[in-house]
C-alpha cells in the first residue's frame, strides 16, 4: 500500500480526487469524500482574477465575486488543496499568499488550504492561449520561476500538476519535473497525456514511471483510472505514491472505496440502483443548497446523467434529465427508473 505525504499532510491510501473545471465544486468533493476520497483539489482558480478582486471595495461587487468562492475551504474538507493557474510569477505568488492568510476580499472559507496546487496541465484553449496551464510546459524557466515565487510566498506545501508534454515531439515531463522539484515543489501529479492528446484514450503511464524515478518528491499518477484494477495497475507499473481520479469519479464517487478495498484485499460491494439514485439525489440537493435551485439544478443535470449511465431506461430518460429544473422533477424521473428496473428484474 502506498504512503503519500505532501509536506505534513498524510494521505493514507493516496486516494485523490482531481481538480475538474466546472465539475469539482464543493458538493462533488463532498460526495467523493463521503465515499473514500482522502484528498481533494478545488476547481481552477485564476491567480490574476483573485488578485484583481482585491482592488474592488464596493460591497455589491464583492458579493458578486466569482473567483474567491472557488477557493473556499471548509473545515470538513481538510485536507483539500486549492489549484491556482496563471503565467506570471508575481500574481500566482500573491494569490497563494492570500489563500494562506485567509485575509482577502470575498473569502468564504473557514481554514487555509492543505496545499497550493499550480496548474501546468490544463489543455483548454482559453487557458493555453494566455500562456497558462499546459502551455507552461513549453516554457520551463517561467514554470520554475512560478514555483520558486510561490514557495517563497507561503509556508504551505506547494504541488504541481503537469502533463507528459506539449505534444508527441515535445515529451519533457521528466526534465520538467526535476526543475519543479528544484524550485521547491513538494509533490508532482503527472497526467500521462500530452496537451495535444487532450483527453483521448490511452494515457501513457510509462512517463509517470519515469518521472517517479527521476525525482525524490512524491509523484501522483493521473489518467485512465476508471476502476480499482486500473488504480492497482498504475501503482504497480509506475511506483507512484498516489493516484488521482478524474473522470472515473463522475457519477461514481464509490470508486475510491472500491480502490481502498482492493488495496487492503477486502471485498467490495457496488452500490445498488437504489443507493445510486439516493446518492444522486443527495448530490442534487447539495448543489441546490450551495447555489440555489435555478443554478444548482442547471449544473446538476450532467451529474445526474453520469449517475444513471448504464442503468436500464437511462438513455430514454437522458433528455428529460438534461431539462430538469426542480428537485421534485428529478425525484419523479428517478422513481420511474427505479420502478422500471424493479419490474424488469
Amino acid at each position: 500500500m502506498p504512503e503519500l505525504k505532501i509536506g505534513p499532510v498524510c494521505i493514507p491510501h493516496g486516494l485523490c480526487l482531481a481538480p475538474l473545471a466546472g465539475v469539482s465544486d464543493r458538493t462533488f468533493r463532498r460526495m467523493a469524500r463521503l465515499n473514500g476520497a482522502e484528498y481533494t483539489v478545488s476547481e481552477m482558480v485564476s491567480a490574476k482574477a483573485l488578485c484583481y478582486e482585491q482592488n474592488c471595495r464596493r460591497p455589491a461587487a464583492q458579493a458578486r465575486s466569482r473567483t474567491a468562492p472557488l477557493a473556499a475551504v471548509m473545515r470538513e474538507e481538510y485536507p483539500m488543496a486549492v489549484q491556482l493557474f496563471g503565467a506570471e510569477p508575481e500574481f500566482v505568488a500573491r494569490a497563494a499568499a492570500l489563500l494562506e492568510s485567509g485575509e482577502y476580499l470575498g473569502c468564504r472559507g473557514e481554514i487555509p488550504p492543505a496545499a497550493i496546487d499550480i496548474n501546468m496541465g490544463c489543455p483548454m484553449a482559453k487557458i493555453v492561449n494566455n500562456g497558462e496551464g499546459s502551455a507552461l510546459m513549453k516554457d520551463p524557466p517561467r514554470a520554475e520561476a512560478i514555483v520558486r515565487a510561490v514557495r517563497a510566498a507561503v509556508s504551505l506545501p506547494v504541488t504541481v500538476k503537469i502533463r507528459a508534454g506539449w505534444d508527441a515531439e515535445h515529451i519533457n515531463a521528466v526534465e520538467f519535473a526535476r526543475r519543479m522539484e528544484a524550485a521547491g515543489a513538494d509533490a508532482i501529479c503527472v497526467h500521462g497525456r500530452t496537451r495535444a492528446q487532450m483527453y483521448a484514450p490511452g494515457a501513457d503511464w510509462e512517463i509517470i514511471r519515469r518521472v517517479r524515478q527521476a525525482v525524490s518528491v512524491p509523484v501522483i499518477g493521473n489518467g485512465d483510472i476508471f476502476c480499482a484494477d486500473d488504480a492497482l495497475r498504475m501503482l504497480r507499473q509506475t511506483g507512484c505514491q498516489g493516484v488521482m481520479v478524474a473522470r472515473g469519479a463522475q457519477g461514481n464517487p464509490w470508486i475510491f472505496e472500491e480502490i481502498r478495498c482492493a488495496m487492503e484485499g477486502l471485498p467490495y460491494t457496488p452500490p445498488t440502483l437504489s443507493q445510486r439514485l439516493e446518492t444522486a439525489m443527495e448530490h442534487a440537493r447539495g448543489m441546490v443548497r450551495e447555489k440555489g435551485e435555478r443554478v444548482g439544478m442547471s449544473e446538476a443535470r450532467r451529474h445526474m446523467a453520469w449517475y444513471v449511465h448504464g442503468v436500464r431506461g437511462a438513455a430514454a430518460a437522458r433528455g428529460r434529465l438534461m431539462q430538469v429544473s426542480t428537485l421534485e422533477e428529478l425525484a419523479g424521473i428517478f422513481a420511474e427508473l427505479g420502478q422500471l428496473n424493479c419490474s424488469e428484474q
